[in-house]
């Protein structure tokens, strides 16, 4: 569909608004608004975290009695039901905004063209699906949560040229350079959960936090509680072989999954101030798919797998991998280093297509952007 260029400017704007949210938004969508009256903006705002007002209410607020027979540009439906805070589409009814334009509709049941709906019997012009494509990629862990009840998930892998991922002594340090290091950052920052296993606990003895100073530079703008909070890191751990005193454990919150543990294991543990959960599947390993159905009963919206092949191979092989971020160095590492992926395909028939989403250059290396079919 063809729209107007005023409506494509300013939903732009709106987006860059939503954009602020990235890493603080938690559960709720990554929302942006803008109010237009007589060719010029006269309210702004984005939604920040759980809780607290919604972009239309701060876009009303800066706009105040100007905002009657104004334009709102909304990158997603407004809500229309009472949560934690007040219903949006009221707000831009009691405001007497004349005409609303929206990115995406909210796949929320609670809302789910209700608000659209609310909007028109108030006799206010509604447009949908202006740059709706960049509310699908902004938003695309809370659509996927609203509708299927699982987060979304990405993969992160580095490489070599050669496809291997370590020495095969396990040494890993660094294989791509500091640009695409920052790069990982964005990724995790914008997660509410990292998901790792207890063989990458052990060798690497990790952190898998989010450093706001490695943030690349295009981040250094946005919003961040990363000081008192940080995404949830998730050890998969069937026999719960983690060290208590791994470095991950040093910071909550952590969550640790097994299938096959002691009660005392299990236990001690806790008094560590993580929470265990028992997941069991097939042949004592962890229930991958229960974990994510698990993660979306928390309200987490992303995931990022930073794990070595085997866990990271299990993800793909149970088609629970959304996305492939996958970085290169020019280099070579050999035949003896550990593949990028453990898992098995028998005959080319079967071999797993990927569509390119994007690449991209940082430094020296490459990171490749890619679903899965």
């Amino acid at each position: 569909m063809n729209h107007k260029r005023e409506d494509l400017k300013y939903m732009e704007k709106a987006f860059e608004l939503a954009e602020q949210g990235l890493f603080t938004t938690g559960e709720n969508p990554r929302v942006g608004c803008v109010l237009v009256k007589d060719g010029s903006i006269i309210g702004e705002g984005f939604h920040l975290r759980p809780g607290e007002s919604h972009a239309e209410i701060y876009a009303l607020q800066q706009a105040g009695e100007r905002a009657k027979g104004s334009t709102a540009y909304v990158t997603l439906e407004p809500c229309c039901h009472h949560g934690k805070t007040p219903p949006c589409s009221q707000a831009l009814i009691d405001a007497g905004v004349a005409r609303v334009v929206v990115a995406n509709t909210d796949p929320n049941g609670l809302v789910g063209g209700q608000g659209l709906q609310q909007l028109k019997e108030a006799g206010i012009d509604v447009t949908t699906g202006v740059l709706s494509e960049l509310g699908d990629d902004l938003n695309a862990g809370f659509f996927k949560r609203m509708r299927e009840k699982i987060p979304l998930v990405r993969c992160k892998l580095a490489q070599s040229l050669d496809g291997r991922t370590a020495m095969a002594s396990g040494e890993s340090y660094w294989i791509t350079g500091e640009a695409a290091r920052r790069d990982v950052q964005h990724w995790r920052a914008r997660s509410g959960a990292i998901i790792t296993g207890v063989e990458t606990v052990i060798q690497d003895d990790c952190r898998l936090t989010v450093r706001p100073e490695a943030l690349p530079e295009k981040d250094y703008s946005k919003p961040h509680f990363f000081n008192e909070q940080q995404p949830l890191r998730v050890i998969i751990d069937s026999q719960l072989r983690t060290p208590l005193n791994a470095t991950i454990l040093q910071q909550q919150p952590v969550l640790l999954v097994c299938a096959n543990a002691s009660q005392e294991r299990i236990q001690a543990f806790r008094e560590t101030g993580c929470t265990v959960q028992s997941m069991p599947g097939t042949n004592q390993r962890v229930d991958l798919a229960a974990v994510l159905h698990y993660l979306g009963e928390l309200g987490i919206n992303e995931v990022l797998v930073e794990a070595g092949a085997t866990l990271s191979g299990a993800f793909v092989e149970a088609k629970l991998v959304d996305e492939l971020v996958i970085y290169t160095a020019p280099v070579l590492m050999g035949a003896s280093g550990r593949p990028l992926l453990n898992f098995h395909i028998d005959k080319m028939a079967n071999r797993l297509h990927i569509v390119t989403i994007s690449m991209q250059a940082f430094g020296q290396d490459w990171r490749l952007r890619a679903s899965l079919k």
